[in-house]
């Protein structure tokens, strides 16, 4: 797919539409992506949107905020349980119990993707980072980025995705 971004307005936020930012996986990969119900209630130029698809468990995606763009990201997790330790995500900072953090993996966009050129990171399995850094205390199984309010902890969320996206996007091997 393109490697441009695109602009989404929220409250038009149609399947068509998140399907067009999709920069790393072909149309069909796209076309076949299931975007859940909640996702349409969301300002992905705001904040990081990201989900797994109930029909193939070992896809996540992922819309990252680029400027005033939108940029999506198919994800891929390792097979297995996630991280079968207490581990931090890379995106949100907050520290999970075993097993609901995950390694995934983004194939890079262009050439370079089909090439099967990759960038991972170590995320939440369930890939809700946006709502891991609206909690105000810890519990025993998710611990926030301590130290930090709700509106910073956001902001670096934006700008970890964002870093995380950019490799994506890069052609550089």
């Amino acid at each position: 797919m393109s490697q441009a971004t695109t602009a989404l307005d929220a409250g038009h936020l149609t399947d068509e539409a998140i399907r067009s930012t999709m920069t790393n996986c072909t149309r069909g990969e796209a076309h076949r992506m299931r975007v859940p119900d909640w996702v349409h209630g969301t300002d992905p130029v705001r904040e990081v949107v990201g989900w797994r698809d109930p029909k193939a468990p070992e896809r996540g995606w992922l819309l990252v905020p680029l400027g005033e763009a939108v940029v999506g990201l198919a994800l891929r997790a390792t097979p297995g349980k996630g991280v079968r330790a207490t581990a931090m995500c890379d995106l949100c900072r907050t520290t999970r119990s075993p097993g609901e953090v995950s390694l995934f993996v983004a194939a890079r966009a262009g050439e370079s993707g089909r090439k099967l050129n990759t960038v991972g990171t170590y995320a939440c399995t369930d890939l809700a980072c946006a709502d891991n850094v609206r909690v105000l205390r810890a519990t025993p199984r998710l611990k926030p980025d301590p130290g930090l309010s709700v509106s910073q902890r956001q902001e670096a969320l934006r700008e970890r995705a964002a870093t995380f996206a950019r490799k994506v996007l890069s052609t550089a091997d």
